[in-house]
């Protein structure tokens, strides 16, 4: 069932050891596979309280779907760890090791002021915070992981069609285009600075836009706009607008990253 190249499995025994397995692995552990049923919410409950948020697996013996769509996560069942679950029928554990790569994708994708499931709303502020902080930590770790081809180089190629900028719905297209648009307004503006999240700005701005399938002619044009707007501010101003060549360089860097991850997601050569 698993790739003994690709994963090592650790089953614990016990709650007690599954908390200790946590607490002492959070930081490595690439995906949780937890078994639906009454022990469940309080894994759950625990891991909340703990600020941990991981790439999830849910075995559901009850959860009947359809297993192209189980694999993107849409199921009838409402979320209980985190939106970016997968939930399996026992009948698909064949393919479990596709649902993980799955997993790990839509977690990667998972915005860090993601809506937690309604048990979670009474988080306090510096619970919240220090969640969001350890899900950017997650992401990072495995986008490392996918840059240096440590075994999830599938995550690329589960890239899910009906996301691609072309396919969405106009009001969506709209979102998206305006969502990477801030993004990339925030990567410019903070691109000379000592601004420490630079680069997972970078990295959320080219993960968004890799997994929605943005041309990166798409992305020159939403570097060329703000050059305009600046330009023209600095004329009021009457300032040289020379400045802006400098910004040459963020558009490069952040094309060299895009382009870098379309190169690793086509397969080596035999």
């Amino acid at each position: 069932m698993f790739d003994d190249e690709r994963y090592k499995v650790v089953q614990p025994d016990s709650q007690a050891a599954f908390f200790d397995l946590i607490e002492r692995e959070k930081q490595q552990l690439d995906c949780l596979i937890l078994q639906d049923g009454q022990p469940l919410p309080q894994l759950i409950d625990w891991l909340h309280a703990q600020a941990t948020l991981l790439p999830t697996v849910i075995l559901d013996p009850d959860t009947v779907t359809d297993p192209e769509a189980s694999k993107t996560g849409v199921t009838s069942v409402a979320p209980i760890y985190h939106t970016a679950e997968i939930r399996v029928p026992l009948d698909q554990l064949k393919q479990i090791t596709e649902y993980i790569d799955s997993a790990i994708a839509a977690f990667l994708n998972l915005s860090p002021s993601c809506r937690l499931p309604d048990s979670t709303a009474g988080l306090d502020l510096t619970r919240e915070l220090t969640t969001q902080n350890f899900l950017m930590l997650q992401q990072r770790r495995l986008t490392d992981k996918l840059k240096e081809r440590l075994g999830y180089l599938g995550v690329y190629y589960k890239r899910n069609p009906q996301d691609f900028l072309r396919h969405l719905p106009p009001t969506e297209r709209h979102a998206l285009l305006a969502q990477l648009r801030k993004d990339y307004r925030e990567i410019i503006l903070t691109y000379f600075t000592e601004d420490v999240d630079l680069n997972q700005k970078v990295d959320n701005f080219v993960n968004a836009a890799f997994f929605a399938d943005i041309p990166v002619a798409q992305i020159v044009e939403i570097h060329m706009d703000f050059m305009d707007e600046f330009s023209k501010q600095l004329k009021l101003e009457g300032r040289s607008e020379e400045v802006l060549l400098d910004y040459r360089l963020t558009l490069i860097d952040t094309i060299a990253h895009l382009c870098e991850m379309y190169r690793r997601s086509v397969p080596r050569e035999s």
